[in-house]
């Protein structure tokens, strides 16, 4: 099965290499990502899956204690699902990957057209390419091998090319809502080819700190709000240590901070010669996969009451919890989909996998917590150039992903045999 696997894939390299640099050229950008998803649309239908697209929507979506979005009206971001019927009997998977990508920033740090989809040295550029394009584009040309050799599952393989995972995520959870659940998940986010079968998630929020204005020249007179913002940082700080040195497991050995609290932008004073009064911090709260994020929520809150400091006590921090969140998510080291896909990628490499904690948030959580669907994260994109200028992939990973894929499939699903 592997051979034939790999002899199809490897004849039909030039197509999958194609196909991506059409969808990476399609820039996907929040409220963009209509024609990449048009791409994929007429692909699943070429292929012949049951193609459903639909712009997520309704009060169902928006008013769900997992919704989060900086918007309620999805009108040019339709989510695409493609379902791959099997013949019975068998457990169902589904295939997630997210079409939206993150802003190309400075275009000026891009050796390139952020969406030109240039190939070189074996690498392909571009906005989105690694995260996650190719992701998706390796699990579609997964099932398109195992069609072109006539391979039939007895359970249904469920692609989904979902908008928002940037945003939190109201992609996947408008999925589960239409009715989209399965008895496990792959999702090939880019892993550089390592398994996750933990996924970190994450919370954004903003603490308010107050201060009295004053004259600079008697700033004495006055309460410096950044000064005692920066009481504030401390001990987010040391909420941050006290939380990841309760941390034991060996999934994170490599990770030097496994549940990160970053603070991501300050803003506060109107003025250099006067003392400032406010200060507003924004941040980022890792959540670890087997945490209740209330709970985490609590410990923050707590953290922030704790300050020894008289003027804080007088005038306490105001957190509040805003924007983007990632749900938390795991699965037991000895599941069947874990245990599938090392031996698939033992079968492809003839080596152990590394099998790790994830470091950021994916929509697995959501497919976990909301529609009761295990999830592993697994992909060929290259960790390190998630978000950043010239991102590429290298193509043989993408190749060597799908035929991983495509193996996992025929244990997961199983093969009927005629």
């Amino acid at each position: 099965m592997k051979d034939r696997i790999e002899k199809w894939m490897r004849e039909n390299r030039q197509q999958m290499i194609n196909f991506l640099q059409q969808v990476v050229q399609a820039p996907s950008t929040q409220g963009n990502e209509a024609g990449a998803q048009k791409l994929i649309a007429d692909k699943l239908r070429e292929m012949g899956l049951e193609v459903d697209v639909w712009e997520p929507t309704g009060d169902e979506l928006v008013k769900h204690p997992y919704f989060c979005s900086p918007r309620t009206e999805f009108t040019g971001s339709p989510n695409v699902v493609g379902v791959w019927k099997g013949i019975g009997n068998g457990k169902s998977l589904i295939l997630n990957g997210h079409i939206d990508v993150v802003p190309v920033g400075d275009v000026k740090q891009w050796e390139d057209n952020p969406f030109s989809g240039k190939i070189e040295n074996g690498k392909m550029y571009g906005r989105g390419v690694t995260d996650m394009k190719g992701g998706s584009i390796a699990m579609l040309f997964a099932i398109e091998a195992l069609q072109a050799l006539d391979i039939r599952l007895k359970g249904d393989v469920i692609f989904q090319s979902v908008v928002e995972e940037e945003s939190g995520g109201c992609g996947t959870l408008s999925a589960v809502l239409r009715g989209y659940k399965a008895d496990a998940a792959l999702i090939p986010e880019p892993t550089e080819m390592k398994i996750f079968p933990k996924q970190q998630g994450s919370m954004w929020f903003r603490i308010r700190v107050k201060g009295r204005s004053a004259h600079g020249g008697t700033r004495y007179e006055g309460v410096s709000a950044i000064e005692k913002a920066m009481l504030v940082v401390d001990a987010v700080r040391r909420l941050e240590q006290e939380r990841n040195n309760k941390i034991t497991d060996p999934l994170y050995e490599q990770i030097p901070i496994p549940i990160p609290i970053n603070i991501g932008m300050i803003q506060g004073g109107e003025w250099p010669s006067s003392v400032p009064d406010a200060v507003e911090l924004q941040g980022r709260m890792g959540v670890a996969p087997e945490e209740d994020m209330q709970e985490a929520k609590k410990m923050m809150e707590e953290a922030l009451s704790l300050i020894n400091d008289d003027w804080l006590k007088e005038h306490p921090p105001q957190l509040e919890w805003f924007g983007a969140q990632w749900v938390p998510g795991t699965v037991d080291r000895d599941h069947a989909l874990m245990n599938h896909l090392i031996c698939a990628y033992r079968e492809v490499f003839e080596k152990e996998p590394i099998i790790e904690a994830s470091p950021w948030g994916t929509d697995g959580g959501l497919l976990a917590k909301v529609g009761d669907t295990p999830s592993v994260v697994f992909g060929p994109g290259v960790t390190s150039m998630a978000h950043y200028p010239n991102e590429y992939i290298e193509l043989d990973r993408v190749l060597e992903c799908a035929q991983i894929i495509a193996l996992t499939m025929t244990q997961w699903c199983e093969i009927a045999l005629s």
